[in-house]
């Protein structure tokens, strides 16, 4: 999973293949069947209606998942389910009762024939819970369905080993995008067959008018399907960059190729309506699914796909490719966490940033800003806390407040073992030839024991990667950064870096009249220098910039604008200054700003630099 924080601000994984229906005998079914209804929506509710395996108990334990593998919250889906019912062949009503927010125990489980409910979307409640957006739900009758199947689908305890056949009723008009295959030819009804529960869960559908695009990269075939509710972007608009970026990402993964097919499921938010606020992706293993804002300026909506779609899409390598026992086994309702997240998010959050300056997206110093960045970020949290640890117990109290950083010293960590392999075999090694080696050893249903994986990753390395994890992952020894650095010839130093126009770290220049919601600047605060060359002034209304008219409503839309503004590139504001209007033009000014950065010095260690970064 990939959170965007400030404005902006994690990771599913399960297998999925298809699989036929079974029977043990004529009489004995061993499946379980699942009809959604997106034809007949009711108070913003959709039902579901499950036909359950043959029992041979007298009770029946169904379960709504409590907490789904990446996201490592306990979001509680079934606070969401109405109106639950259990009925045998006749209809007649079997004796239920409530044990916690996620399960129904169901009495007389032998005459069972059918589970019926009501789900409610998260997306217009988002103020209500914590559900991170692309792992929530929608229900907009008769123009989207966003289908993250754990809010949709439950199981029978014991039982969720078997198959699932999935039917979704659904308006003609609308069409879904999934990586599942759909078994049905008609236009207003979809059968999707998983041999496994976790394979469901792994497999999101978006129901939308279609919108969308293909193209095949090295053998996989990639779906771009969007939904932009008041249609200011569609798939044509962004597939252009997802597909130079796939282009490029499956090009550094070399042979690494765990899918035939991939999605991206991309729901753009109405800002002005209860709508999602969680903006990032959620992985899964053939697609993900985004969450953005609709009115995000292109170029910026381009720049965070860039960075989340890439970041979703390595975790075909891990956990998809090399994954523990935890992950494939995964308890919904009473988890045990694996103590790798430094390998699952952390190799994987390398990799996003990693590929681009491999393949020419981004220069050299760019790379080594983001690292930079990274390293100020991640001082923010305990240092000293062993990060298998804090992984292993990522859902306690003490330790849920730490889970950014495995998208920090995560990514930190998988860039120190990189730079210590390519010392160590002389530039011929990196940590992708490491992952590479372990899906060899592993692969998608294989999982290792957590306790192993160090002893594993040494064997296939070097000893100084096994000293490596045990003093700084498994270990509380802080991570010295610059002594890796030094390895590749690059060290600490001021660089220059454009501040927004509109903020200085985290303080805006700009603040809100709440009575008419217009934007002003405040009186008494110090204007920047793009302000004071354009001429703006304390007290200053600002009514529109280069056309587009700004208050409280779209200011989010004004400050990611504003971030792709180049220097002297043309500019019109107009203002309101003591009560009339007048007009302001001229050519933008950005401020630079002096932040510790990162810079190769040693011409030395060229080679292995080289090799580092485009090796």
């Amino acid at each position: 999973m990939k959170k965007l924080i400030c404005t902006l601000a994690l990771a599913v994984m399960v297998m999925s293949c298809k699989t036929t229906q079974e029977k043990t005998s004529a009489t004995t079914i061993n499946e379980v069947k699942v009809a959604i209804d997106l034809k007949n929506v009711t108070d913003d509710k959709v039902m579901v209606t499950i036909t359950p395996p043959t029992f041979t108990t007298e009770t029946a334990t169904f379960h709504i998942p409590k907490i789904i593998p990446g996201t490592y919250s306990e979001d509680d889906y079934g606070k969401f389910i109405d109106n639950f019912k259990a009925l045998d062949a006749n209809g007649n009503a079997l004796a239920v009762s409530k044990t916690d927010d996620n399960t129904w125990q169901i009495s007389n489980a032998k005459a069972l024939a059918k589970v019926t409910y009501l789900v409610n979307d998260t997306y217009d409640v988002e103020g209500t819970h914590d559900i991170f957006s692309p792992a929530g739900t929608n229900i907009a009758a008769n123009e989207n369905f966003m289908l993250n199947t754990h809010g949709f689908v439950g199981y029978f305890q014991g039982k969720n080993e078997i198959p699932y056949t999935v039917t979704v009723s659904h308006p003609a008009t609308l069409w879904g995008a999934t990586s599942l295959v759909d078994n049905d030819p008609s236009n207003e009804v979809d059968v999707f067959h998983t041999p496994r529960y976790a394979e469901l869960v792994d497999s999101p559908i978006m129901y939308s008018k279609p919108d969308y695009t293909t193209f095949n990269v090295d053998g996989m075939d990639i779906l771009i399907s969007v939904y932009s509710p008041n249609g200011t972007y569609t798939a044509k608009d962004i597939t252009p960059e997802m597909e130079t970026m796939m282009r490029a990402q499956k090009k550094f993964l070399g042979p690494v190729n765990s899918t035939k097919k991939y999605s991206v499921l991309l729901y753009l938010s109405d800002m002005k309506k209860p709508d999602a606020k969680g903006f990032g992706a959620l992985e899964h293993t053939t697609s993900t699914t985004v969450v953005m804002p609709e009115m995000m300026p292109k170029a910026q909506l381009l720049e965070q796909l860039k960075d989340v779609v890439s970041h979703e899409f390595f975790h075909i390598v891990t956990p998809l490719s090399i994954h523990s026992k935890e992950i494939q086994y995964f308890d919904y309702n009473t988890p045990k966490m694996s103590e790798h997240l430094w390998m699952y998010e952390g190799v994987t959050e390398y990799f996003a940033n990693l590929f681009q300056v491999n393949q020419g997206l981004i220069t050299e110093d760019e790379f080594y800003n983001r690292m930079a960045e990274k390293i100020e970020a991640s001082t923010r949290f305990n240092d000293k806390m062993p990060f298998t640890n804090m992984s292993k117990n990522i859902l306690d109290k003490q330790y849920k407040d730490s889970y950014y950083n495995v998208y920090l010293k995560g990514a930190l960590i998988a860039m120190c073992i990189d730079i210590q392999m390519r010392e160590s075999s002389n530039g011929a090694r990196g940590i992708l030839s490491l992952m590479q080696a372990l899906s060899n050893e592993y692969g998608n249903n294989k999982p290792f024991n957590d306790e192993d994986l160090f002893a594993k990753i040494t064997a296939l390395t070097y000893p100084e990667i096994g000293a490596f994890l045990n003093k700084y992952v498994a270990g509380d020894t802080p991570i010295p950064y610059n002594d890796y650095f030094a390895k590749v010839g690059v060290i600490k130093g001021s660089v220059k870096k454009p501040a927004n126009p509109f903020l200085k770290g985290d303080m805006p220049y700009i603040t809100v009249n709440p009575a008419t919601k217009e934007i002003m600047i405040p009186p008494g605060m110090e204007l920047n220098g793009f302000m004071k060359k354009i001429g703006l002034k304390n007290d200053d209304t600002l009514l529109a910039i280069n056309g587009t008219a700004y208050n409280l409503d779209n200011i989010y839309e004004l400050i990611m604008s504003s971030m792709d503004w180049k220097e002297n590139d043309p500019i019109t504001i107009k203002i309101k200054r003591n009560n009339k209007e007048q007009t302001l033009k001229g050519k933008v000014t950005l401020t630079m700003e002096d932040v510790e950065g990162l810079h190769f010095t040693d011409n030395s260690k060229a080679k292995i630099k080289e090799a580092w970064l485009k090796g």
